[in-house]
């Protein structure tokens, strides 16, 4: 396993370190809500770049923990512009609030990140944007492909120092990262807590639909779907709650009164209104904060 590591400036106390981190990244990705939680958890973090051998080659990933010490580990799932900047960013905020986590490249049997440096230009209704998406996404969500690489983020998690071995791993994902949770949940039982955001396919009429995965987590799982989101299928939020009540899986599954994707702060401006919404994004990250202390005991 190949690894480079970005520690704090020398001379940086964990205060100032997290306080200049986290100020920045407010200044940048316009997230001033979550810099002050993140700062008030006063934990210095680094970054490690890392590869991690999975069934199908080489996925090169960003491994971000607190400088010290060793935390319950958190498998990030990107969204479909994959590990970036804004991705980074999330992970640092939530290795502040203390958890060790790891971000993959999920298109990493096509290419190295990032692939994409934001998603701040990018256009839906550009047929080319999703020409280049497609293939990417469908690299991933392939049959078995996350969770063959779900088994090995969850060894290469338990194999790190700063990981707390006597915890539960918890799992995030935004967009078609909400379907990879599931699947992630469903088939490594190390899985205590799982948070879909304005997850995509979760319910769907075929026979691999996320939503029958149900009967076979053990983990806390928590579900924000997008106001539009709903628009478009509102008996999905339905389905989701009765398949989890069914299966006698805590789960909890809230409607936000935001666009997809929401809680990701480089989105794009669409319909002349930013998709960003800082305030739902806050909700959502004391959702996952509280999911989190709860499952990952």
């Amino acid at each position: 396993m190949d690894r480079t590591v970005s520690p704090p400036a020398f001379g940086d106390t964990v205060t100032d370190f997290s306080r200049r981190d986290f100020v920045a990244l407010s200044v940048a990705a316009g997230i001033g809500g979550a810099a002050g939680s993140a700062s008030a958890a006063g934990l210095a973090v680094v970054t490690e770049e890392v590869t991690i051998k999975t069934a199908d080659g080489s996925c090169d990933a960003a491994f971000i923990h607190p400088a010290t010490g060793a935390y319950p580990a958190v498998l990030v799932w990107p969204d479909a512009f994959g590990l970036r900047p804004a991705m980074r960013d999330i992970a640092k905020r939530l290795a502040a609030e203390g958890y060790s986590v790891l971000v993959p490249n999920p298109f990493y049997r096509m290419a190295k990140a990032p692939v994409f440096e934001t998603a701040a230009n990018a256009d839906f209704k550009d047929q080319a944007l999703w020409a280049k998406l497609k293939p990417l996404m469908g690299s991933v969500t392939a049959a078995g492909a996350a969770e063959k690489d779900a088994a090995a983020f969850v060894e290469f998690l338990d194999a790190q120092a700063a990981v707390d071995k006597s915890k539960k791993i918890g799992t995030q994902g935004y967009c078609m990262g909400g379907a990879l949770v599931v699947r992630t949940a469903a088939t490594q039982p190390r899985i205590g807590a799982g948070a879909s955001f304005h997850g995509g396919g979760l319910v769907t009429d075929k026979p691999d639909s996320p939503h029958l995965l149900a009967p076979k987590i053990k983990a806390q799982m928590y579900f924000g779907v997008a106001s539009n989101d709903d628009q478009k299928q509102p008996e999905a939020k339905d389905v989701l709650k009765k398949s989890f009540a069914d299966a006698k899986v805590p789960a909890t599954v809230e409607v936000y009164a935001a666009l997809h994707g929401w809680c990701v702060p480089d989105m794009p401006v669409e319909g002349g209104a930013p998709i960003y919404n800082p305030a739902e994004a806050e909700r959502a990250w004391r959702a996952l904060v509280a999911l989190y202390k709860a499952g990952l005991a």
